[in-house]
C-alpha cells in the first residue's frame, strides 16, 4: 500500500507543469502599471527616433534608347564618312543606351564608395528585357531626391554625348586623311602614266625618224600596238608627243567618288569649326519614358509602422518584468 502511494505521488511530480493562461493574464492585469509606464517609455524612445532619424525619399526615372530624331544627326554624319560601311541607325540607338548604361553603373558604384555614399541604383525596369531601365537616387528629402537624380541623369548623358562627338571628331580627322591621301597616290599613278605614254610615244617617234616614216602606215588607228606604234609615222607622232605633255591627268571614275566624298567631310570641318566642335543638333544618349518623380512617400522612418512597434515591444517587456517579479515573489514564497 505504502509502495503504491509513493509511485502514484511519483506519477503525480514528474507530470510536466501546465501554464495557466487566465493566471498569466490576471497577473499581467494587477501589474498594468507596470505594462503602461513600459510602454510610455517605448512610446518615448520611438518618438525620439522618429525626431532625430535622417528621413530618406527615393525618386524614380524610366529611361530607354534615344529616338531617330535625336541621332539622325549624327547618323548622317557617319553616312558622309563611311557610306555604306557606316552603322544603322538602329544599332546606334542601341550602342548610346548601353553606353549610358555602363557609365550610369560606373558612376553608381563611385558613389556607393564614398566617404559618405549615396544610393544611386540603375536596373532593368521589366524583367528579362534590358529596356527600358529604372534608375533611383536617394536623398533626405523629396525635392532634394528628385533634382539630384535629374542632375545625375543630365550628367552622364553629356558625358556619353561628349565621348561620342569627340570619337566623331577623331573619325572625320581621320577620315580625311584617308581620303587625301588617296586623291595624292591616285595623282601619282596618273602622272606616271602620263610619263610613261609620252615615252612610248617618243620612243616610237624615234623608231620612225630612223625607219625615214613620216606618214601612216596603216589605215585604221585600231591596228596600231605598242610595238607598231611607229607605224604612224613621224609626222603624227611629233604632234602627239606635244599634245600629250599638254594633256590633262585621266583618272577613273573611283577618283572622282573620292574627291566629291573628300568635299562632303570638308564640309563637315567647316560646320564643326563654325558651331564650336557641334556638328550634331538634338543629339542625346537617353529618352525618358518616366521623368525624375517627386516622391509623397518615404522610405524610411515609417511612423505608424515604429508606433507600433513601440507599443508592442513596450507591452512586451511591461508583460515580462510583471511575469518575472511575481515568480521571484512564489519562489522566495517557497524558500
Amino acid at each position: 500500500m505504502i509502495q503504491d502511494n509513493n509511485n502514484s505521488s511519483t506519477a503525480r511530480y514528474s507530470e510536466p507543469e501546465q501554464v495557466d493562461l487566465i493566471d498569466l493574464g490576471i497577473q499581467i492585469w494587477h501589474g498594468k502599471l507596470t505594462v503602461i509606464v513600459c510602454m510610455i517609455v517605448a512610446i518615448l524612445l520611438a518618438t525620439s527616433y522618429l525626431f532625430f532619424a535622417k528621413e530618406k525619399w527615393t525618386s524614380t526615372a524610366l529611361i530607354t534608347q534615344p529616338d531617330s530624331g535625336q541621332v539622325s544627326s549624327y547618323a548622317n554624319a557617319m553616312n558622309i564618312l563611311y557610306d555604306t560601311n557606316a552603322p544603322t541607325i538602329t544599332t546606334i540607338q542601341q550602342n548610346l543606351i548601353s553606353h549610358f548604361n555602363s557609365s550610369f553603373s560606373a558612376l553608381s558604384e563611385k558613389l556607393d564608395n564614398q566617404e559618405k555614399p549615396e544610393r544611386l541604383n540603375v536596373e532593368a525596369a521589366i524583367k528579362g528585357q534590358n529596356l527600358p531601365l529604372r534608375v533611383s537616387y536617394v536623398a533626405n528629402s523629396a525635392e532634394q531626391a528628385q533634382k539630384i537624380l535629374a542632375q545625375y541623369i543630365q550628367q552622364i548623358d553629356d558625358d556619353v554625348v561628349n565621348a561620342v562627338k569627340a570619337d566623331l571628331n577623331s573619325s572625320i580627322i581621320s577620315r580625311k586623311s584617308e581620303l587625301e591621301q588617296l586623291l595624292v597616290s591616285s595623282e601619282k599613278v596618273a602622272t606616271e602614266q602620263k610619263a610613261l605614254r609620252i615615252a612610248q610615244i617618243a620612243q616610237a617617234l624615234t623608231i620612225a625618224e630612223q625607219a625615214k616614216i613620216k606618214t601612216p602606215q596603216v589605215q585604221q588607228a585600231e591596228q596600231v600596238s605598242q610595238d607598231t606604234m611607229f607605224m604612224l609615222g613621224s609626222d603624227a607622232l611629233s604632234s602627239m608627243v606635244k599634245n600629250e605633255a599638254t594633256r590633262p591627268l585621266t583618272f577613273p571614275d573611283s577618283y572622282y567618288q573620292v574627291r566629291q566624298r573628300l568635299l562632303d567631310v570638308n564640309n563637315l570641318v567647316t560646320t564643326t569649326n563654325s558651331n564650336n566642335n557641334s556638328i550634331v543638333t538634338n543629339f542625346h544618349a537617353y529618352r525618358y519614358v518616366m521623368k525624375p518623380t517627386l516622391p509623397f512617400r518615404r522610405d524610411s522612418p515609417k511612423r505608424a509602422v515604429t508606433m507600433m512597434l513601440a507599443l508592442l515591444l513596450g507591452g512586451i517587456v511591461g508583460g515580462g518584468i510583471v511575469l518575472g517579479r511575481n515568480a521571484l515573489l512564489k519562489h522566495k514564497q517557497k524558500v
